[in-house]
């Protein structure tokens, strides 16, 4: 059985900064993908970032490029993301993901955390 926990999410204002990490427990997840989703009310699931299990590709999408960074320790089993320079528009609950393949598409990752909200008032 695979865990994942997402942790780092609140309340701030537009401009600050948040880092959320995803705690990976139960079998090994070597040569995964991991990747952070977001989902805002009555919105679908939107890709965030995505991280082979090298870190040697990294895929984030215009809306947050420049301003998220997406890293992983493997020997920890975490993922993180630092979200600078935040937006209003960037509220949603945040998720992370572990699939096969290195992907922006919800469909290709097989296990998920619970989310964490993040809200970033104006």
């Amino acid at each position: 059985q695979v865990q994942l926990v997402e942790s780092g999410g609140g309340l701030v204002q537009a401009g600050d900064a948040l880092r959320l990490s995803c705690a990976v427990s139960g079998r090994s997840l070597g040569g995964y993908a991991m990747g952070w989703f977001r989902q805002a009310p009555g919105k679908e699931r939107e890709f965030v970032a995505a991280i082979t299990w090298s870190a040697g590709r990294i895929l984030y999408p215009d809306s947050v490029k420049g301003r998220f960074t997406i890293s992983r320790d493997n020997a920890k089993n975490t993922v993180s993301l630092q979200m600078n320079n935040l937006k209003p528009e960037d509220t949603a609950v945040y998720y992370c993901a572990a699939g096969r393949s290195y992907d922006g598409r919800a469909s290709m990752y097989d296990y998920w955390g619970q989310g964490t909200q993040v809200t970033v008032s104006s």
